[in-house]
Order: structure tokens, then sequence, then C-alpha cells
């Protein structure tokens, strides 16, 4: 059964493939860090990460408790308390097991931001300083070298995703749709603008444009000088959605975007206007919670390809120009892609991390020894291994060449789920709870 493309063009399964929504095969309900959006206002407490965002009008009552129902019904699934803020793995993790080092990670410096409370930040960096940024508000500008504070601002109003940096400008997003843009020199407030829901992902920015996204499926880009807004894009959402969002990525010419439903598109800077779309997963099943299939976490660019990959759905490669398909793997990710000069890295949802060859996608390699650990995304790093973090704070350090474990090192033992950033011989990474910190790979 062939994987159709949004123009028509097709990539051809493996020969005995099955989707992972097959009969017999059991939807796996997200956990605390996965939850889902569908359709429907159904909010709780402020800062509760299980908010249902679209609005509706009657029934929402009756469609919540089926939901719930159903829900309760799925035996062998995570628990459902996962929906509603616990942070316990709903599947035992596996146990870390001892290896043979062949590297190490070694601590350069750390510091503190503000936690992340129910969102996810991710650092940034111009190449001199990391930028860092909290559910609170503050914000901060750290010595790349030494860790050394530079300045710290305060947004003074809670924030919900972070950071983007790059034309001199440091880049936040809050719960209320404000995008937020602060001077890197100093961190003084330049301009802010809005968009019509909640951010949940860094915006980007490059070429004198940021672009940022909400999580009602509008995605807008904005002059990176002045924050006049040049364009906003608008696609329909699927009932069920998962509250993670794809990243965006700048192109010299489009903006690249994952999307809810299994869809890749490539929008133009001058206008947004669709410029191809790519099916990265179809949805399938019975219920919405079996289509569920959203291209989320972040994307990998190289000079020819743009690859993502999707929950409930597949990893793949396709050409930036036209959008052809390269090539397609089954997979069910919650955490995106990275590659190098060789592979494209991606994680399944049960914590296995995978290779992939980038030209054909021939699988090199799988490390299965972190399952249930809540991987954060994977990040290629220091051109010979591939890093991810788990839920205790630990940093894995895998060599790429076959899988095997180079390195581990601890953070404050809290989960690390952003985006680490990789350096030329080491990493920098936050943490839930506000730490960051530099690593050396020696």
């Amino acid at each position: 059964m062939p994987l159709s493309l949004g123009n028509s063009r097709t990539i051809a399964q493996e020969s005995g493939e099955k989707w992972a929504g097959a009969v017999g095969l059991q939807p796996v309900i997200p956990k605390s860090d996965r939850l889902l959006a569908p359709a429907y206002t159904l909010r709780y407490p402020e800062g509760a990460a299980s908010s249902f965002e679209r609005p509706c009008g009657t029934g929402l009552l009756k469609r919540a408790l089926l939901l719930a129902a159903l829900a309760t019904t799925l035996a062998g699934c995570s628990t459902i308390s996962g929906w509603f803020g616990s942070d316990k793995p709903a599947a035992k993790p596996a146990e870390l097991t001892e290896f043979k080092a062949s590297a190490s990670l070694a601590r350069q410096w750390d510091a503190k931001v503000g936690d992340a409370g129910p969102y996810e930040f991710s650092p940034a960096t111009d190449g001199e300083a990391v930028y860092a940024a909290g559910r609170d508000g503050k914000l901060v500008k750290l010595d790349l070298a030494s860790g050394r504070e530079l300045w710290r601002g305060d947004a003074g109003q809670v924030l919900s995703a972070g950071v983007g940096v790059g034309e001199g400008l440091v880049l936040v997003g809050t719960p209320k749709g404000e995008l937020l843009a602060f001077n890197a020199a100093d961190g003084g407030a330049v301009w802010k603008a809005r968009l019509s829901g909640e951010i949940l992902v860094p915006p980007v920015v490059s070429n004198g444009v940021v672009a940022a996204r909400g999580n009602d499926g509008k995605i807008a880009l904005f002059e990176a000088r002045d924050g006049k807004q040049r364009w906003a894009n608008s696609r329909a959402l699927p009932a069920l959605t998962l509250r993670e969002q794809g990243h965006l990525a700048l192109g010299d010419k489009a903006l690249y975007a994952g999307n809810a439903g299994g869809k890749l598109s490539a929008l133009s800077l001058v206008n947004g206007a669709p410029l191809w779309e790519a099916n990265i997963a179809l949805p399938r099943g019975s219920t919405e919670l079996e289509r569920i299939a959203d291209v989320i976490g972040p994307l990998a660019l190289d000079e020819n390809q743009v690859c993502a990959a999707a929950y409930q759905g597949r990893v793949a490669c396709v050409d930036r120009i036209t959008g052809n398909g390269t090539w397609a793997r089954e997979l069910s990710s919650l955490r995106g892609v990275d590659m190098d000069a060789r592979f494209v890295f991606a994680g399944d949802d049960h914590g296995s991390l995978l290779a992939y060859e980038r030209a054909r996608g021939g699988n090199a390699w799988k490390q299965d020894k972190l399952r249930d650990r809540h991987l954060s995304s994977p990040v290629a790093v220091a051109e010979h291994y591939v890093a991810v973090g788990d839920f205790q704070g630990q940093i894995h350090l895998i060599n790429t060449a076959d899988g095997a474990f180079a390195a581990r090192g601890a953070t404050d033992g809290s989960p690390i789920k952003g985006i680490m950033i990789p350096l030329k011989s080491g990493l920098v990474v936050q943490t839930a709870n506000g730490g960051v910190m530099a690593f050396k790979i020696q």
C-alpha cells in the first residue's frame, strides 16, 4: 500500500510493512508530556497541561464523557492519569545498564532559570552566548564559554515556549498567544505581536523574518525589525490532536512546518501560500484516538531534503523544492528528528532510538535499552554522536557508527524535555527544573 503525497506522488511501502494502527494493535494514550488537545473547550486550572482547546457548541459534556469512557476501556495502554498532569511514568522505565564508556561528558558550567511547569523550554545560542527562559517569565543570557550571567530579564507574564534567537532578537511565546521579542544585547523589550492560539513551540528567526505558530492551526510570519505581520496561514485541525506541536524550520525561500493530520508543508516566505504538502502519515483506524497522526517535534533540513516524523505514522524525507518523497519508514514518534552527514535520527514512542541512512532510509541500527524513559528529541553532536535526555535528567551519548552507548552524564535529576544545543565538542541542556548546563565531550 503506497503512502500518498499531497500532489499525487507516492512513497512505496517496504514489502510486508504494516501501519501502527493495523488490526490487533492498541493505540497508546499519550503520557503526561504527550497530552491530547481535542477540538473542544474543556479547560482545567491555569497551568494544567491537559486543556481541550477549540470551542464548540452543544454536546461538550457528552463528548468529554464519551472520550473518558473510551479511554478507560483501552486495556494495556498508558494510564489516564497521564492526561491530567501526572509526571509518573505509565510504564516501568528501563533500568540503566552498565557499559564500557568510549567517551565522557564533563560538566563545564551550570546556571538557573525558571522552571518549565507544564511546558517545554529549549535553550538557544548565537555562537557566543546561551539564552534560556522559564515559565515564570524570566529570561537569561549566559556566556557560552564560562556560563557567566550577562543579563537577566523578566517578561512580566507567564511564558509557554522559547527560546528563538537570531537577527539580534530573543523570542518567546505565551499561553495567550503573544510573541515577545527582546534585544539580545541587553534584554530590553523590542516588540510584541499576537497570534490567536497558545504558543507551545519555539519561534524561529532568520533572514529578517520571525515565524511562530499557535495551537489553533495558525502560523504567522513577522518582520524581525518591527514585528509587523507579513502573512498568516490557517488550517483546519482534526477532531483530536496531540498537545505537542510540529516545529517550524526556515529555509531561504520557504517555511517548513509539521502539522496535525500527518502533513508536512512548505509555505512561501513571500505570502504564505502553500508550495507543496506531503503526507508523512495517513490517519487510520475506526476511532478518533486511533486516527491521531500528527507530525510533531523538530524537523531536519539539508540542502536537498527536509525530514520529519509522525505519531502513529512514519519517519520520512522529501525533496525541499518539490515535496517529492525520497524515502519513508514506518515509525510512531513523539520527538521529531535530527540528522548528521550520514544518518537521520528518530526515537519511537517507546523510547528506542533509530538511525536511518540519509539518502535511502535504510535502518542502520536501533538502540532499545532506553525503553519508556521519556526521551527528548535526538541531537546530532560532535560528528560522531547523537544525544538524548530522559525523565531523570540523564544525558545519553550514543555512537552513531553502531548505536552503542558512548557516555552518560547527570544533570539535576529533573526531566529533559526541550531540545539540547549541539556544540562542536559538547552540548547545552535545559531541564524541567530550570537548570541550564554545558557539557564537554572528552
